[in-house]
């Protein structure tokens, strides 16, 4: 299992337009191969941060899905929209609890 959490900063008047194309391609990124979950998260205190969780097989299966036409179009449109540089982190998950 491999985890990616990206988080974004958007500029305020643009979350809008980026949460409608989000839904729009959500299910194409949840169901690309190797991803097993996805989630959108906005910060509470700063809703111009948004956070991505992602769920993969493997590290190649983001990585193919990073050289996709998909994540191409997907990220070539929403980085237009940042208001700072985003940044991101794999993680190892250590604990789960139900």
């Amino acid at each position: 299992m491999f985890i990616r959490i990206v988080k974004m900063s958007f500029h305020e008047d643009k979350i809008p337009v980026f949460l409608e194309h989000f839904h729009t391609v959500k299910d194409q990124i949840r169901n690309y191969p190797g991803n097993n979950f996805l989630e959108l998260y906005q910060d509470k205190n700063n809703p111009e941060i948004i956070f991505t969780y992602s769920v993969w097989n493997e590290e190649s299966d983001l990585e193919n899905y990073r050289h996709s036409d998909l994540f191409k179009e997907v990220w070539t449109y929403t980085k237009a929209f940042f208001n700072d540089k985003p940044q991101a982190w794999s993680v190892d998950k250590l604990v789960s609890l139900p």
